[in-house]
């Protein structure tokens, strides 16, 4: 019986130090959550870390003795410039790849642009009633581009279309024959670009809406100093604002005489339309010009192709993302190379097979022309 007793205490006194152990585990488990929780680094490592760069500050600052030797911290300064240097590198970087990745954007937005365009495919027709569709969509306004042109625009312009011609005091006599003759039309949405503070006087005088561009030192050079030929070249680098603000524009030289309204006769199924040089069917849309000597035996026929027949000085475009690809295509090649002929530059760009161009009528990367 007291054996029994003695066990029976044994036991409960084992029991009841195993509940103790297991209590202070679980306390001990707790305590290493927490301190998991707010000190994932260690306790004592994050002070000694704060403490050394705490020290280190400090000592930098007093100039203490205890601190690094002169040729230590010459070596930690331009560490630090290194990774300056390697900092704004990667800056660099960085925006370079922000702006690649916008124009990325900008050609799926076209791409999806022309999808809305061209719609589904579809099914051909039966014989004789199959008719493609040469629209491209016109851009979104961006009045960011000239807040004063596009104010004057919203004025001047009837269902987003206005002639434009640029002028300087060369041909004074010419714009007056020029707009005179607009007015006895009676075609009210015109302007001109006046390239001088002449014309610009001049216009306004004769009650003439009338633009000046901001200052512009190349332009206003030749704007003011050049020739016809040069003043001519300028209109594909001007053009570009007036299509950027969402407005087609029939260009127009100053040689022209108005009979009647030109906005009743366009048809407006194309990116441009424009006046031809030539003087029939045959000639009217490039030609194939072939010159006969018989002295020459078997070479007696000299073919020479006349492509330049749409006139420069006189066409009617739309605000498209093709249609503005192919003024700057102009204006790059011709400030590139002023003694180029505007005009022959212009058909070229029409003409010519480009990057993703097809032929057809006339389609030119994606550029229609009628």
């Amino acid at each position: 019986m007291g054996f029994l007793s003695k066990v029976g205490r044994r036991e409960k006194g084992q029991s009841s130090r195993g509940s103790r152990i297991a209590i202070a585990i679980l306390i001990g488990i707790l305590l290493g959550c927490v301190f998991a929780v707010f000190y994932p680094d260690g306790f004592f490592s994050s002070y000694q870390a704060v403490h050394n760069v705490r020290t280190m500050k400090s000592s930098l600052q007093s100039g203490s003795p205890s601190c690094e030797s002169p040729e230590r911290v010459k070596t930690l300064k331009a560490d630090i410039v290194s990774l300056s240097e390697k900092n704004a590198r990667l800056k660099k970087q960085v925006r370079e790849l922000n702006e690649k990745l916008v124009i990325a954007g900008q050609g799926k937005d076209h791409a999806e642009k022309q999808e809305l365009v061209l719609g589904k495919t579809q099914k051909a027709g039966p014989f004789g009633t199959v008719k493609g569709r040469r629209i491209n969509p016109t851009v979104a306004p961006d009045e960011s581009v000239n807040p004063r042109l596009a104010k004057l625009l919203e004025e001047v312009a009837i269902g987003k279309e206005v002639i434009v011609a640029l002028a300087n005091s060369r041909v004074k006599d010419m714009l007056e024959v020029w707009f005179t003759s607009i007015k006895r039309v009676g075609i009210p949405n015109y302007l001109v670009i006046a390239l001088d503070d002449h014309i610009l006087d001049f216009c306004k005088s004769n009650d003439v809406p009338v633009y000046k561009r901001d200052p512009d030192k190349g332009i206003d050079s030749v704007g003011r100093e050049g020739s016809n030929h040069a003043v001519s070249g300028l209109k594909f680098r001007i053009l570009r604002e007036f299509l950027q603000l969402g407005y087609s524009v029939l260009l127009s030289d100053v040689d022209i005489v108005y009979l009647q309204n030109p906005f009743d006769y366009l048809y407006r199924d194309s990116d441009v339309e424009s006046m031809s040089d030539g003087h029939n069917n045959y000639t009217a849309y490039g030609f194939d010009d072939v010159f006969d000597e018989p002295a020459m035996g078997w070479a007696r026929y000299a073919h020479t192709v006349r492509i330049w027949v749409y006139n420069s000085g006189f066409f009617y475009i739309r605000p498209t993302v093709p249609s503005i690809e192919l003024l700057d295509r102009v204006a790059g090649r011709l400030s590139r190379d002023p003694n180029s002929w505007d005009q022959a530059v212009f058909n070229e760009e029409l003409f010519f097979l480009h990057i993703l161009g097809t032929t057809g009528f006339m389609q030119q990367g994606g550029l229609w022309i009628s």
